[in-house]
């Protein structure tokens, strides 16, 4: 996903992670945002419910999107 890309929380992978994950809002059916990236690439802050979120990409990447 590239900065500004939009998508759909289609589901969560990781059943540990995706307990921190729904707790901080990022449900099935929700909107997110890619807002940015560190330099290095580690970490990336999205926006999710009108709100910016940042994580590390291990915990990016267990978010499962459709676009």
């Amino acid at each position: 996903m590239e900065i500004g890309e939009q998508g759909v929380i289609s589901s969560l992978e990781d059943p540990e992670m995706g307990l921190k994950l729904l707790e901080m809002g990022c449900i099935p059916g929700t909107a997110v945002k890619l807002n940015s990236r560190a330099p290095l690439g580690d970490p990336i802050t999205i926006i999710v419910n009108n709100y910016t979120l940042s994580l590390r990409l291990d915990e990016a990447e267990t978010i499962l999107l459709k676009q």
